[in-house]
């Protein structure tokens, strides 16, 4: 395997990890809520509707997740796992690539899935026997969160904010702050009624609804995510009768192709423990930048990577095609 294709994946594990957990973690289905409250939501309005789901969501801390996502000819992958969010977002998803470059890559690699681990300061990147072979024989990739927000610039400060802050209510809240917020009706999913609501935000101004950058930072980030041609996430959630979530459909247009994501929730209340791999088997993402020699482009490629769980996550593909 390259060097420059260990690179590549370095990058682009890191931003596309982030972004599939925090999407995951953008919504949630939990039986810890009020079944009353759940059970008037669908007699009401959406925007009152979903304020209820808001604060009954909140009250979860832990879930099972799987979901896929595609970003046009990049990508395509599953993930699942579980993760927590009470003390920040904690958990481990098995993520798949089962299609598009970043597939290639990994197949280059010798696997086509990695562990992920959340903790509330990095995340973990469990690479392949074949990937060891350039890093020392260690099999785990740190990301501080902290490393991730200096080589991003105004949108790596977005990708940390949104990593140490989010909550399963994220999803509600989008819809909440797009201001355009329509019912579409009753469904069946995964064998539960739901009420199916709908809404588009404008991704730009959603960052500063929901984070807590800096106006330079904001108008940084606006700039970045026009230049990947990311303007709009519709976003479509379904609320079981017990008023809390149990999926979330993405859908939004950039510059590396048409992005889908699509994620289930289940399990509320179970047990997640994530803690950091042993030290001798990890190496730091940021000296593998350093030793690597990263260029400008392959770094620029990360940049990108704002990790919201909404569509302008998906400027992270730049990563993935950075030589």
């Amino acid at each position: 395997m390259k060097s420059t294709t260990v690179r590549r994946m370095s990058l682009s594990v890191a931003v596309v990890a982030a972004l599939t957990g925090v999407a995951a973690c953008g919504s949630s289905d939990s039986r810890k809520g009020d079944k009353a409250a759940g059970d008037a939501a669908i007699h009401v309005s959406p925007i009152a509707a979903l304020r209820s789901a808001e604060q009954s969501t909140d009250k979860a801390d832990s879930a099972k997740v799987r979901s896929t996502t595609s970003i046009g000819d990049l990508m395509a992958m599953t993930a699942n796992g579980a993760l927590t969010w009470g003390d920040g977002l904690k958990g481990n998803l098995t993520i798949t690539y089962t299609g598009g470059k970043m597939a290639d890559m990994m197949r280059q690699a010798g696997t086509s899935s990695m562990e992920a681990r959340y903790l509330p300061d990095a995340y973990y990147a469990h690479m392949s026997e074949a990937y060891a072979q350039h890093t020392g024989g260690k099999h785990w990739i740190k990301y501080s969160y902290d490393e991730l927000a200096k080589l991003g610039g105004a949108s790596g400060s977005y990708l940390k904010d949104q990593l140490q802050n989010s909550t399963p209510k994220q999803s509600v809240k989008m819809l909440l702050a797009s201001g355009d917020v329509k019912k579409v009706g009753e469904e069946t999913v995964s064998g539960a009624h739901t009420t199916h609501y709908a809404g588009t935000v404008n991704v730009a101004d959603l960052a500063g609804k929901s984070s807590n950058l800096s106006a330079d930072q904001l108008a940084a980030l606006k700039k970045q995510l026009d230049q990947a041609g990311v303007t709009t996430d519709t976003i479509d959630i379904w609320i079981n009768d017990q008023n809390l979530l149990v999926k979330k459909s993405e859908k939004a247009d950039t510059a590396n192709g048409r992005m889908t994501s699509t994620a289930y929730y289940s399990d509320y209340g179970v047990k997640v423990s994530a803690e950091a791999p042993p030290a001798g088997d990890t190496t730091d993402f940021a000296n593998l930048l350093k030793s690597g020699g990263m260029t400008g482009g392959t770094t620029g490629g990360m940049s990108g990577g704002t990790g919201t769980g909404t569509g302008a996550g998906t400027v992270a593909g730049g990563s993935g095609t950075s030589s």
